[in-house]
């Protein structure tokens, strides 16, 4: 095992007649060392980083745990970060090496040089946290001007290679229309996260980064409002969240998509919590018409999604069927004795709430359904530019709602720092949102439950 020593380290980047020399600096050191020293010198290399190969060597010794103490002339000779110095201390207090400063007078074997150590080490935590803080407020600050903050595109999309004003935006690709899919498979034929992944697998559309699809990749490509064209009902969704929108309501046109960011936990999907981000219009036009999107969102957060059990094939009114005589959802169940798909009530078998059996067919009511789909289908193809101008006016007279529901919470805000008895305003203000709510803010399904009765 080679024997210990205490180490000297010495710098000079110029030869100057001010500077002290790389000599001087080893001869005020060595009054500090009793025993074996070695010297490490470098000569010609600035103290701006820790590139330096006198150096690296030193601490290359000293992490194998050959030195005993460190002697330099000035801190600033091992570095002139205070950060770089902090993660220097950290090597040296984790190898139990004594540090010791000639010029500033302090040696970490005793509490006052310890107490300057532990100066220094706060001054380079807030160092650390201002970088951290300045690096953040520049992702930000991109993202409100709809940039893309950086990483890899998501999917169907690419960092395009021209700059919209200024910033750096997305474009779609050819995997676009997979997305556009996922999209109409969840919300349209009302699969489950898994069917859609089984589906695209099947047919041989590979995911980002890996050749098959599962639950999370599809879950990720829904939440994703990069998609979305960006609408006024899109704006009250995301609002509703309790997402910092930065845009105002009247600048949700439906032209341009969305993004989100903001810190997440380790362990959590992306976009399991969202309060407290951040949502901005993006500089890329949507491709998702909002409506569709906001089909898929509100499945997602009831996570209604149908689960498998055993072989059973499932209806895709799955979900969306109810009882006329208890109001509960019916469940579509594959029956192993005659092959059949029947109707459970949900009131009856788990709650018995309900004595009503149901024998109708699955396949008539399929089928009468997609009938009162077709004609619907074509009744708003057939007034579909009458349907554009309506949706366009829909659109600014809810943008103009938005504008005045955040007028009235800026009010209420207001009123209450000015009064000094709140009883009286928080009555007020509760029986106020409570008519907001009831008048306002009562979503109704996108898609009506369909009742069944016999």
């Amino acid at each position: 095992m080679p024997e210990k020593f205490a180490a000297i380290y010495a710098r000079q980047s110029l030869d100057k007649k001010d500077s002290l020399s790389i000599e001087g600096q080893i001869e005020l050191c060595k009054v500090e060392v009793q025993g074996e020293f070695r010297v490490f010198e470098d000569r010609g290399f600035s103290g701006k980083n820790t590139r330096r190969p006198a150096f690296v060597q030193l601490l290359n010794e000293i992490e194998a745990g050959n030195v005993t103490r460190l002697v330099c002339y000035r801190l600033d000779r091992i570095s002139r970060s205070i950060l770089d110095f902090g993660a220097i201390w950290e090597t040296l207090s984790r190898n139990d090496v004594e540090f010791v400063s000639v010029n500033e007078k302090f040696d970490t074997s005793t509490p006052v040089g310890r107490a300057m150590l532990y100066i220094i080490m706060v001054f380079a935590q807030l160092e650390r946290e201002t970088i951290a803080e300045r690096v953040k407020d520049n992702y930000y600050q991109r993202v409100r001007k709809g940039a893309f903050p950086g990483g890899p595109a998501p999917y169907g999309m690419r960092i395009a290679d021209k700059r919209s004003n200024g910033v750096c935006t997305l474009e779609p690709t050819e995997e676009i229309k997979v997305v556009k899919r996922i999209f109409e498979l969840y919300a349209v034929d009302g699969m489950s996260l898994g069917k859609v992944a089984k589906r695209l697998s099947e047919e041989g559309i590979p995911a980002a980064k890996r050749a098959t699809w599962d639950t999370i990749s599809v879950y990720r490509v829904l939440r994703n409002p990069v998609y979305v064209k960006a609408n006024a009902d899109i704006y009250f969704y995301y609002k509703s969240k309790g997402l910092i929108v930065y845009n105002q309501p009247e600048e949700f046109t439906g032209e341009y998509a969305g993004l989100i960011v903001g810190k997440r936990l380790s362990n959590e999907r992306k976009y399991t919590n969202m309060s407290e981000h951040l949502f901005s219009i993006a500089s890329h036009p949507g491709i998702v018409d909002s409506d569709l999107f906001l089909i898929c969102q509100y499945r997602l957060d009831d996570n209604k999604q149908i689960k498998n059990t055993g072989s059973g094939k499932y209806s895709w009114l799955s979900g969306l069927l109810h009882c006329s005589e208890c109001g509960y959802s019916l469940k579509v169940m594959n029956d192993h004795y005659s092959g059949r798909l029947k109707l459970y009530c949900s009131g009856r078998t788990n709650f018995h709430a309900c004595d009503l059996k149901h024998t109708e067919k699955v396949e008539d009511i399929e089928a009468y359904v997609e009938q009162d789909i077709m004609r619907y289908m074509k009744d708003t193809l057939e007034n579909g530019v009458k349907q554009e101008n309506i949706n366009a006016e829909q659109n600014a007279l809810k943008a103009s709602l938005y504008q005045i529901e955040d007028k009235i919470n800026n009010l209420v805000k207001a009123m209450a720092e000015g009064v000094e008895d709140t009883y009286q305003l928080q009555q007020v203000v509760r029986r106020t949102i409570g008519r907001w709510v009831n008048n306002n803010y009562r979503r109704r399904p996108m898609i009506l439950p369909i009742v069944v009765a016999t």
